[in-house]
């Protein structure tokens, strides 16, 4: 920033929605450098409104704050690699450097400037139609890249940043209280759609070996190709209702949408809506899992698992969920019986790494939920596999690497079979409530003191199950 024209500065001003300082700055010939020797006397001159003074000072301040931080974080690994050359070298150094740059990106990520036809939109407050979603999408995933440098795997983190930008940008985005679900799904499935076709980039095809082959492009191709077969088949083995109706025609859809890359969410709720009751009876008599997710698959979403239980219940038992791990993390934290879990040691020194408020607020919601079992003094095998293997057959949690920002995996099991995966220990603590009622599947004796606390929280009932 020192070294930027006083073009550069009105730019960085304009992209920050604070383009009415820009003719003022432009006559003052304020460049990079008298920027950021600017203090208040100098800001009060320049700028009227004390909105955008302080938005300005803040700014300010945050690049100062990560100037300082950078240039101590270099001072540190030159002198700690004087002392442990062996320890800090390479590789090392690169991915010490990667992730302090990803976390000072996921702290200051404003918005880009939106193309002339989508401010358009965005300045009526109009909710945009599918196409106008796409292009705000692609919008967003191409900057996203750009500041990861290139990198088409952004960790949970910052799917949430660019998110709560942009809803908090604009709040009318977020329809009916379920846009953030939407949105992050939306650009998650828009680096798929660009990482599919890639051939030559190194990191893409690691991931691929790694993850691709085994969960998607291959298993999906052949399950593409039997799709339909399937699905007829399955149609022809229901009741006679089914038969020659409209329900057959909604099945054939969601099978062959659920195969797209970019998918017609708003569609997928009306289908959705409309095969409810026939969805409903087939769980209601006990049909076989597989058979009820071979004909809707979008239930292997944490959207429409969300959705379904909402039409069942009335409640957002995702945005009830955030309230209770928010509510409740440092109590359940402070507990006696939890202070020598292993969980909670891991926690501890993993919380001596980070200073990052927003990371140690995920590390501590994290622990709080894997813990919920041992408060309660239920089996936690039935609850959640931390780095384990899944054994139980009713829906539990699969956790990998529960602390680590950014390679830490959340999937929900039932009858031993991935279900979903998920974002995070919020995402993942809701749809395992979730899937015992969509799935009228009974709670586990050993589990039900844990369940009932969360489902009387989730429920409003006049006098909630509390902390022991």
């Amino acid at each position: 920033m020192e070294n930027w024209s006083v073009e550069q500065v009105c730019n960085w001003l304009k992209q920050r929605n604070l383009g009415e300082l820009v003719p003022k700055f432009r006559e003052e010939e304020v460049s990079g450098a008298a920027l950021l020797a600017l203090n208040d006397r100098m800001v009060q001159q320049l700028v009227k409104k004390i909105g955008h003074q302080a938005v300005l000072m803040d700014l300010i301040k945050k690049y100062q704050q990560q100037k300082s931080g950078l240039e101590s974080l270099t001072y540190c690994c030159e002198t700690a690699s004087q002392k442990f050359p062996e320890v800090i070298s390479g590789k090392n150094l690169k991915s010490f450097f990667a992730r302090y740059k990803t976390l000072q990106w996921t702290s200051s990520y404003t918005l880009p400037d939106f193309p002339y036809d989508v401010k358009c939109i965005l300045a009526e407050k109009k909710c945009p139609d599918h196409s106008m979603r796409i292009r705000i999408i692609e919008f967003l995933q191409a900057d996203m890249t750009k500041y990861l440098e290139g990198s088409l795997y952004p960790n949970s983190q910052q799917y949430n940043i660019v998110v709560n930008a942009l809803l908090q940008a604009y709040p009318f985005l977020d329809e009916d209280g379920n846009g953030f679900l939407l949105w992050k799904r939306a650009l998650k499935d828009r680096f798929k759609y660009v990482r599919r076709p890639i051939e030559d980039d190194e990191q893409v095809l690691r991931n691929k070996c790694k993850f691709g082959h085994r969960r998607g492009q291959t298993r999906k191709s052949l399950f593409a190709e039997n799709k339909l077969d399937d699905v007829q088949g399955q149609v022809e083995e229901e009741p006679a209702h089914l038969k020659g109706s409209t329900m057959d025609l909604h099945i054939k859809w969601l099978n062959q949408e659920y195969m797209k890359t970019q998918r017609n969410w708003e569609e997928v709720d009306n289908r959705m809506n409309a095969t409810i009751e026939i969805r409903r009876k087939m769980i209601s008599d006990k049909a076989p899992l597989k058979d009820i997710l071979r004909l809707f698959p979008f239930l292997r979403c944490p959207y429409q698992l969300f959705r379904e239980f909402q039409l069942l219940t009335h409640m957002d038992i995702y945005k009830k969920t955030v309230e209770i791990l928010e509510i409740y993390s440092e109590n359940i934290l402070s507990l006696y019986v939890v202070r020598n879990n292993p969980i909670n040691i891991i926690l501890q020194e993993n919380l001596k790494q980070h200073t990052e408020e927003d990371v140690l607020k995920y590390m501590k919601m994290t622990a709080a939920c894997l813990l919920l079992p041992e408060v309660f003094g239920d089996d936690s095998s039935l609850f959640a596999a931390v780095n384990e293997e899944v054994k139980a057959v009713t829906p539990v949690l699969e956790v990998k690497n529960p602390f680590n920002v950014n390679s830490c995996e959340f999937a929900l099991y039932i009858e031993r079979e991935e279900l979903a995966q998920l974002d995070d220990c919020t995402m993942a603590l809701a749809a395992l409530v979730a899937a015992f009622h969509v799935f009228d599947i009974p709670r586990p004796k050993r589990i039900h003191r844990t369940l009932n606390f969360l489902e009387s929280l989730v429920f409003e009932v006049r006098n909630p199950a509390s902390l022991p």
